[in-house]
């Protein structure tokens, strides 16, 4: 058969462009003459096709001007839409002597037929639609595709058939007007490469975080744009290598677990740094008041590198912790303020009661610097270890729980303060054992920080979502 060309129009079919012409010389004809004239050869979405025709052949064969038919054409061409189906135009148009073709050439085609295709949405994608707008995602489709096609798919997802951009409509808005207008539209349709890139842009500028999925050259542009690019295992070599991320799954369940993954992730960093510095914001404080009243130290050197070592085990484990669906349900961002404001609260709360430790050790029992040092040592590791319940969890201690690792490690490190306050190993850090009346009293504290933790971040949380 006859050579091959491309004319230099968009070989994309998504973005509503003519593929390439195809010069055949083998076409059919009548006769033998006829069987030996090239034929250019057409496809691609219909309006553009249409546009460079000016005839149609009909199904007996007789060619009629396009006008006479189009809007019997249209018609076919908006039901097949309307039930889900592609549609590609397919146009010819005899080429004698011709050896080449070009762009220029498409011109006063004949509409020859229609091709149809299903492509039929995965069966768990809608499911998938719905768990993301669970988690606080919200879904946009972009695609190629004429509108009615567009709204049929957006209806079996779950997307709002009726909050639709075509790409003219794309093109009639600035992008002032395009970032006030996106965040209300779910679907965009018959949409070109550089349309997408705009849509992603006016995300951005309306404050949104944007991730955008795409596996094909006409997507690259998008991917760079977004906060997030996504590809596939399979996808076109140069979408992949724009992607931030390339799933090994082309599936949506396994980028929603992925996500779900990143803020469990970020929820337990947050816990650690909260914790850390509010409790190191408390020690700091009471560490200075008892250093101004008392006539000995409060603490030596090597008790305070023990209670850092013993109370920074439980804590490591925070990163296996489990999380509450709560904080798994919306995004959650970096904060420099919630930090300050929970390191200075809950510090707060944590020097109030090495305060009242104070008191009741020089005041009531007339401790002596080993007993007194003693004591608070025993205190500062079981309030930092059992307030660890308390502050991993927006709500209450009883409804949240740990994770496996985190309870046996806050267990053995209780059993190892227990250990090293009343054995001779307490000598080694200058430890005397206490009274029992003291371990009972240290025991009674730590019950009423837990337990003062629990209520104060009650309005604590309830601020925090107010201000958000």
């Amino acid at each position: 058969g006859g050579g091959r060309c491309r004319g230099q129009g968009s070989a994309d079919s998504s973005g509503g462009g003519r593929d390439g012409a195809a010069l055949n010389a083998n076409a059919t004809g009548g006769d033998a003459n006829a069987a030996q004239t090239p034929l250019l050869v057409t496809k691609g979405a219909f309006d553009p096709v249409v546009s460079v025709c000016t005839q149609a052949r009909m199904p007996g064969g007789e060619v009629v001007p396009l006008a006479k038919v189009i809007d019997g054409v249209r018609g076919v061409v908006d039901d097949l839409g309307t039930r889900g189906l592609r549609v590609l135009a397919v146009a010819t148009k005899p080429m004698p002597g011709a050896s080449d073709c070009a762009a220029s050439d498409e011109s006063g085609l004949t509409l020859v037929g229609l091709l149809s295709f299903s492509d039929p949405v995965k069966p768990d994608a809608a499911q998938a639609i719905a768990d993301f707008a669970a988690a606080g995602v919200t879904v946009r489709m972009i695609t190629g595709d004429a509108r009615p096609v567009a709204a049929h798919i957006a209806g079996e997802l779950g997307l709002d058939p009726a909050a639709v951009l075509t790409g003219g409509e794309l093109d009639a808005l600035d992008d002032a007007g395009l970032a006030r207008r996106v965040t209300e539209v779910r679907v965009f349709c018959e949409t070109t490469p550089g349309h997408k890139e705009r849509i992603i842009r006016a995300l951005s500028t309306a404050g949104e975080t944007v991730g955008y999925m795409g596996d094909g050259i006409n997507d690259t542009l998008a991917l760079h744009a977004a906060d997030v690019g996504i590809s596939v295992k399979g996808a076109a070599d140069v979408a992949a290598e724009s992607a931030s991320i390339v799933m090994l799954e082309n599936n949506l369940h396994s980028l929603l677990d992925g996500m779900r993954a990143g803020r469990r992730t970020f929820a337990n960093t947050m816990k650690y740094i909260q914790m850390t510095t509010s409790a190191n914001f408390g020690n700091m404080i009471s560490m200075a008041i008892a250093s101004l009243v008392l006539p000995f130290l409060p603490l030596l050197a090597p008790q305070i590198l023990v209670i850092n070592l013993l109370t920074d085990v439980p804590a490591m484990t925070i990163g296996t912790d489990l999380v509450d669906d709560r904080q798994l349900a919306h995004p959650q961002r970096w904060d420099m303020a919630l930090i300050r404001n929970y390191m200075i609260v809950f510090g707060l709360v944590s020097s109030l009661f090495d305060i009242i430790i104070f008191v009741i050790l020089r005041l009531g029992f007339r401790a002596a610097e080993a007993e007194f040092q003693s004591t608070w040592f025993l205190a500062s590791i079981l309030t930092e270890v059992f307030v660890l319940f308390s502050l991993r969890t927006r709500g209450p201690i009883w409804r949240s729980k740990p994770s496996r690792m985190l309870v046996l490690l806050s267990v053995l490190v209780v059993a190892i303060t227990f250990i090293i306050v009343g054995s001779p190993l307490g000598g080694l850090l200058s430890l005397a054992v206490p009274p029992v009346a003291l371990m009972w009293l240290v025991l009674g504290i730590t019950v009423a920080y837990v337990g003062l933790c629990e209520v104060v971040k009650v309005p604590f949380w309830r601020a925090v979502r107010r201000a958000s």
